[in-house]
């Protein structure tokens, strides 16, 4: 039945191998077995693809309440002992599992040894039910009802450029300047493939600048990596961008017109049973990421106050 059910929730048999980690004979051989046991078709096979029949259907419906069910009595079980264990599937953007979830992680290992994590990092989109993920960390606005969220907390976005590149091509005091002349590195969708309009705010007046771009970018990593590099002027969070502020890399610029702070969630889908070990983690997830985001605003205020970075504003 787990095998039926991730072949019609992965849209294939190759997809549900690899969420079930097993090899797509295996898979194909159980639900043959099922097929033979109901005495119906469950599903129509071709070669490129595989639908449900409207059996298939019926029976999917019918069988992912007795797997609910399984999951609450093994929940229960587990919860009656204190231990909650599993597997765990996680997915989060690049500069976020970089600079906010992995340094946090050692401290749900330490709270719940026996679950298992595997930790998908991109900034790509994914299907979270085609793809067997039990919950994304996003950061942006949600487009899908299908999805339950819950806010983690807020970051701030900031504008920055290299020393070098302010000294090359000055440092803009207003976003219109950003027109005249200078270099922006863009981050570029992933989903859409569009470029992320570089958004401003200052005492409620809200701007945004799309100006063709010389490089544009689609991992936040990369992102801030071509900044360092001295490619141009990146708009990017607050956290990712900290080391880098610290050390004098980067130097924030347009301070003052800082974008509106931006919404981060933990998505999973609304149709899938909430596991144990999810609950947990996203209840240590509510616990201790908020304040993350957060803490570096101040180490982009200190820098920003530093000789070096005065130097550079002026240079």
């Amino acid at each position: 039945m787990r095998a039926f059910a991730r072949v019609v929730e992965a849209d294939g048999f190759t997809r549900a191998a690899d969420s079930l980690d097993m090899p797509i004979a295996t898979v194909s051989k159980l639900v043959r077995e099922l097929e033979a046991h109901l005495g119906v078709s469950l599903l129509q096979r071709a070669t490129r693809r595989v639908t449900v029949t409207p059996e298939g259907q019926d029976y999917y419906t019918k069988c992912m309440r007795i797997l609910r069910d399984l999951e609450d009595i093994d929940a229960s079980s587990n919860l009656a002992r204190g231990k909650p264990r599993g597997h765990l599937r996680i997915d989060v953007g690049g500069s976020t599992a970089r600079d906010v979830l992995i340094p946090l992680l050692s401290d749900f290992v330490a709270r719940y040894p026996d679950i298992r994590i595997d930790l998908g990092v991109s900034d790509r989109p994914v299907d979270l039910i085609g793809d067997n993920v039990d919950c994304v960390i996003r950061g942006g606005p949600l487009d899908s009802s299908s999805l339950v969220a819950r806010q983690l907390g807020n970051a701030a976005l900031i504008t920055c450029a290299t020393p070098g590149y302010l000294k090359q091509y000055g440092t803009p005091a207003y976003p219109d300047e950003l027109k005249n002349g200078h270099r922006l590195v863009s981050y570029v969708s992933s989903q859409t493939g569009r470029t992320v309009p570089f958004r401003f705010e200052r005492r409620g007046e809200k701007t945004e600048i799309k100006v063709e771009h010389r490089v544009g970018v689609n991992e936040s990593n990369a992102h801030l990596a071509a900044c360092v590099a001295g490619l141009g002027i990146v708009q990017t969070f607050t956290y990712a961008a900290a080391s880098a502020l610290r050390d004098g890399s980067s130097v924030e610029v347009l301070k003052a017109w800082r974008p509106a702070p931006y919404p981060f969630h933990v998505v999973y889908p609304q149709t899938r049973h909430v596991t144990h070990r999810l609950r947990v983690f996203i209840d240590w997830l509510l616990e201790v990421f908020p304040a993350r985001p957060e803490e570096d605003k101040s180490a982009a205020k200190t820098h920003a106050k530093s000789p070096a970075t005065r130097a550079a504003r002026t240079g």
